[in-house]
């Protein structure tokens, strides 16, 4: 199948002489990602450096460059992350429950679509990761005081995924477990929820393991609605 050629996104859409020359042939296909020092990237742009400076920011709050006193600008790979990280949070502090739901059910209908092409990917490493993240939750849940198995249960959904070619998938994901813990879902529930939803992971990182991705898809989509059941018991704002 031959693909059509599509022609280059036309640069001045982007608003911002530096951000044109970030996404520029001269500058991607630069191997050393360290770029020019200000004066000369203000040169170079035709820009004063305090147009330059106010277009560094925000390339910053885009995730695009790293800047640093010391080392100066670097370029990073693109990340979708930063970006719908920073509007969900506008988001959540619009409407937060409404909000969180609506992007919850976006991130569950996105797990779902990619599980497939995502297990197949895993390695054996990945799967030992796997066993390893489930056998800690146990642990965590069966000492007294019980330790909520936050950490795991967010690495557990970033490593089924981690190895899709897709950064918008993953810059989804990524963000979803941030709002997560701005919401505030990850510091207190009650045992049995934890119990529930670990005796999921546990069968679902099982047939993972086992290759039996259609059972591990069954049981991820039918875990999604014990976080459904909780949103209903989460906190009623102040009358």
């Amino acid at each position: 199948m031959v693909l059509p050629i599509i022609p280059r996104l036309p640069s001045k859409l982007l608003f911002s002489e530096f951000l044109e020359y970030l996404v520029s042939p001269e500058c991607v296909q630069e191997e050393d990602e360290q770029l020019p020092p200000m004066n000369e990237l203000s040169k170079q742009l035709e820009i004063s450096q305090g147009k330059l400076r106010e277009q560094l920011e925000v390339a910053k709050s885009l995730g695009l460059v790293d800047v640093n006193p010391r080392k100066g600008i670097r370029r990073l790979p693109y990340s979708f992350l930063p970006a719908v990280r920073q509007s969900l949070m506008i988001a959540l502090a619009l409407d937060c429950w409404t909000n969180f739901a609506a992007f919850t059910d976006l991130r569950n209908q996105v797990e779902a679509g990619f599980w497939h092409p995502a297990v197949r990917q895993l390695t054996p490493d990945d799967h030992h990761k796997l066993r390893a993240l489930i056998s800690c939750a146990w642990e965590k849940l069966r000492r007294q005081p019980i330790e909520i198995p936050h950490l795991e249960h967010r690495e557990l959904h970033l490593t089924i995924y981690h190895r899709l070619d897709n950064p918008f998938v993953l810059g989804i994901l990524e963000a979803y477990w941030q709002a997560y813990e701005t919401v505030g879902l990850n510091l207190f529930t009650d045992y049995a929820y934890l119990d529930q939803v670990w005796q999921y992971h546990d069968h679902m990182v099982a047939a993972i393991c086992t290759g039996d991705y259609d059972s591990g898809y069954d049981l991820l989509v039918a875990h999604k609605d014990l976080l459904a059941h909780r949103q209903i018991l989460r906190p009623q704002p102040d009358n």
